[in-house]
């Protein structure tokens, strides 16, 4: 398995090459299926949102069998999800995790609505997702953002990728160990849907 840093320069490589309209043409061949039918070996773990336009596979230009992806509206981390990381990481020896946030999105807004105006329609269970997002966003309502929508919603979004980001690094005896002694690195990223660009900006180590 390759290091947290290859597979990170990896995720760019591919990245860049979506976002220039120049992705690559991807195995998806019966052999290529029969290939990993047998096993597989992910080289990075991506906990994204659900939005449809923020396919990960696409938006880093891989294949089968390269990523795994874990996707839920927000990108919030909860049992599930940090059950789901440490299960790829323990058992696949990927050692990268990658928190995919991304522009405009529509559960960062929703929870700044309801913190500024309770939603009575909201369903106990979205309400769920919106109480996970509720504490790395709220402070921001008390500042000069409040008065300015558009960079609310962009410094929520980095906001909770960072929270994230830090329930997946404290949050679990699994992954704390795994970055403290055996090279799994944990890392926040914002994909724009203007530009088709991933931001690497929470806990990338400096390129060297």
């Amino acid at each position: 398995m390759i290091s947290a840093r290859e597979a990170l320069q990896r995720l760019r490589e591919g990245n860049l090459r979506f976002a220039s309209g120049q992705s690559s043409d991807i195995p998806t061949s019966p052999s290529r299926r029969r290939e990993l039918a047998a096993g597989q070996e992910p080289f990075a773990i991506i906990l994204g949102c659900s939005d449809s336009r923020v396919p990960a596979e696409i938006v880093f230009d891989q294949g089968l069998g390269d990523l795994f992806v874990i996707r839920v509206a927000g990108n919030i981390v909860a049992p599930s999800q940090i059950g789901s990381v440490e299960f790829a990481a323990e058992r696949f020896g990927t050692r990268l995790v990658v928190v995919l946030g991304h522009s405009r999105c529509g559960a960062i807004e929703a929870t700044l609505e309801e913190l500024q105006r309770t939603t009575e329609s909201q369903s106990r269970n979205l309400y769920s997702i919106v109480d996970r997002i509720r504490p790395s966003v709220e402070g921001l309502l008390a500042t000069e953002l409040r008065h300015d929508r558009d960079a609310l919603v962009r410094h929520a979004a980095r906001a909770n990728v960072r929270s994230s980001v830090n329930q997946l690094r404290h949050g679990s005896e699994i992954l704390e160990q795994l970055v403290r002694s055996d090279g799994l690195l944990v890392v926040g990223a914002e994909y724009s849907l203007e530009s088709g660009v991933v931001d690497f900006f929470d806990g990338v180590p400096e390129r060297g």
